[in-house]
């Protein structure tokens, strides 16, 4: 029927089919769970950012836009965080 090196190719084919389609859900699940943890610093940095703001609206050392500045300055430091842990 069927010659041994046929049979050979094929389940070497075969072998090399299945670990494709083994590979993509490996990667989807990595940058998935890259893109939930980019999510969750984005979320602590406008926390802290927040909590930053109201602190030097209270205090008295620094005028309304130096305090959002400060703000500004946070939020995109934290952009950077999260960017830098999608492209790892």
């Amino acid at each position: 029927m069927f010659k041994k090196s046929h049979l050979v190719v094929v389940a070497t084919l075969a072998i090399a089919a299945g670990v494709h389609w083994v590979s993509v859900p490996v990667y989807a699940t990595e940058q998935g769970e890259q893109r939930q943890e980019a999510r969750d610093t984005k979320q602590e940095g406008r926390d802290e950012t927040r909590e930053a703001k109201e602190a030097c609206k209270e205090g008295d050392e620094s005028s309304r836009p130096e305090c959002r500045q400060e703000k500004r300055d946070t939020k995109e430091e934290t952009r950077e965080e999260a960017r830098d842990i999608k492209q790892q």
